[in-house]
């Protein structure tokens, strides 16, 4: 998660993984489920989980990190939701049907679906939502969703200034019937409306708001979901939802709240879980090693990418082919999450992360880690060819670069054994750790304002499409303004082009196009993110899953 601007659409190339998101095969994932043949518990209680950044926005389509998405999915429901394994089943949706031609869908919405505030949930306040998204003057990252991905009529043109946003192809048939048209048929398109950005708005409630003030507090979000937010304020570390009374599906829901916590620390994650402060930690590193043998750790694959991106555009040695490949080769991968992270995340030398995405004969598309071994490994030797051949090209041979990191344990960690490893493999390399916290870092990022940056990107749907398009020329995920014309052309064969419905040829052409960005290093990819989880084991039913929604609680239980 998450990208700003994406090339194209995956019109049936999906079919195969969107079958695997629903199948759970990747890495859905619950905590222990109840024994039904056990005594009765009491159920009820707060929650209280951990988290590692502040919530960036609680505003569906201007969200872009998983933190934010995950507070979002707490307290709304969209169309659809997932289930345990991953797939789409209905939410507000109480019927669907969808034409011959795959063109055009009709949603009925619940008749017992409402806001907090009393009023109904209605087909307008999808309308709104949805128009907000491709809205230019709200500039959405998520818009791509809307357009490139859903291929929802006219979303592209009034994204690009040419309509007005009541052309977008979305329409209130009536209270309850909403309409959808579609440029193209588009299979995978009920798993898009799990994700927040398609999540409704009550467009009267946000427009007697003050300019500005939507999502910033209680009194400015309604709640057509599980839990209703209940304290909240920007950059707060701590804050609280509810349980939903008026929910629709509220006799499913045990849980009475969620009291959530900002913790960066790992030991005082730790420490806080041991005191029974926390029900839900993650941890990292040290602490690991210290629960290592304690039942109430859990385990699962987060689906985070953790990589450099150099910015090759402002800064005129990262610029140079070689300089990045000397520093990509001089990272020693299995040292920081063997040494480093210690949660199970996985040492990376691809663009796409591994146990991600499987292709039409159902393999990982990066289940060779060795596949491009020649450009990427643990190389010092190899690191050492390409400085010199660097540092002749430039001109120099001494080096200073600023590397920037958000204010966690674990990042800070990974950033002081990087600064370690390149400065021992790249003599004349200095290499400045800067600290940020996250929106700030996120934001230094995508205005240009940084020289290497260590930053993370999660998949939003199960396709390697969802990396491999943020280094098209123009993409606003793509920091360092990197450009390749042949790059280009294979992701438009991809998406739009000839390789569309040519599952196998989309496949490996996709394999081609993985090679430009490694053979350039346009990345450092490091390792593919686990989440070490201490979980109480009186809790059960947290769905965890790799793709668009970590973690979703509408189905725990605390015993």
């Amino acid at each position: 998660m998450k990208l700003t601007k994406q090339i194209g659409v995956i019109v049936l190339a999906l079919v195969m993984v969107i079958g695997l998101i629903g199948c759970g095969t990747k890495g859905a994932e619950t905590s222990p489920a109840a024994d039904a043949s056990a005594a009765p518990v009491a159920t009820g209680g707060t929650l209280n989980v951990m988290v590692e950044v502040e919530v960036a926005s609680l505003d569906p389509q201007i969200a872009t990190d998983g933190t934010s998405f995950e507070v979002i999915a707490d307290f709304t429901d969209g169309l659809k939701q997932m289930d345990a394994d991953g797939a789409a089943v209905n939410a507000l949706c109480a019927e669907e049907t969808v034409s011959d031609d795959g063109l055009t869908y009709t949603f009925k919405i619940r008749d017992d679906a409402n806001w907090s505030n009393g009023d109904p949930v209605t087909a307008d306040d999808f309308v709104f939502g949805w128009q907000r998204a491709v809205d230019p003057a709200n500039a959405s990252e998520y818009s791509y969703m809307m357009s490139d991905i859903g291929q929802i009529k006219n979303a592209a043109e009034i994204i690009a200034g040419k309509k007005p946003v009541t052309d977008l192809g979305v329409t209130a048939v009536d209270e309850k019937t909403l309409k959808v048209e579609l440029n193209v048929p588009v299979s995978y398109f009920d798993s898009l409306l799990y994700f927040p950005t398609y999540y409704p708005i009550n467009r009267a409630f946000y427009e007697g708001l003050a300019t500005g003030t939507f999502g910033t507090s209680p009194a400015t979000v309604l709640s057509n979901g599980a839990f209703i937010l209940e304290s909240y304020e920007p950059a707060t570390l701590n804050f609280t939802l509810k349980k939903n009374p008026n929910y629709y599906d509220a006799d499913k829901v045990q849980l009475d709240g969620l009291n959530y916590q900002v913790i960066k620390d790992s030991q005082q994650a730790l420490m806080s879980y041991q005191n029974g402060d926390l029900d839900i930690v993650k941890l990292s590193g040290d602490q690991v090693d210290q629960v290592k043998d304690d039942p109430e750790l859990n385990v699962v694959g987060a689906g985070y990418l953790w990589y450099l991106t150099m910015n090759g555009h402002d800064v005129e040695a990262l610029g140079n082919a070689n300089m990045r490949l000397a520093i990509t080769n001089a990272i020693n991968r299995e040292t920081i999450v063997t040494d480093v992270v210690k949660d199970g995340s996985v040492a990376t030398y691809t663009a796409v992360p591994p146990q991600f995405a499987a292709g039409p004969d159902g393999s990982d598309f990066s289940g060779d880690q060795t596949k491009f071994a020649d450009v990427c490994a643990d190389d010092t030797a190899k690191a050492a060819e390409y400085y010199a051949k660097a540092c002749d090209e430039l001109g120099q041979n001494s080096f200073t670069f600023e590397l920037l990191v958000e204010d966690q344990t674990e990042t800070q960690n990974v950033a002081t054994v990087l600064k370690e490893q390149l400065e021992a493999a790249l003599p004349g390399v200095t290499l400045n750790i800067k600290v940020e916290p996250k929106k700030q870092r996120v934001e230094d990022i995508q205005s240009g304002k940084y020289e290497v940056c260590l930053t993370r990107w999660g998949p939003d749907y199960a396709d390697p499409m969802t990396y491999l398009a943020m280094w098209v020329t123009g993409n606003s995920n793509n920091y360092g303004l990197w450009s390749n014309a042949d790059y280009d052309a294979i992701i438009a064969d991809c998406t739009t082009g000839k390789y569309v419905t040519d599952l196998e040829g989309r496949w490996n052409a996709m394999y081609d196009a993985a090679k430009i960005v490694m053979d350039e290093a346009v990345i450092a990819p490091i390792y593919t993110k686990a989440d070490a989880n201490m979980i109480k084991s009186n809790i059960t039913g947290i769905e965890f899953h790799p793709v668009a929604l970590n973690r979703v609680y509408k189905n725990t239980v605390k015993g």
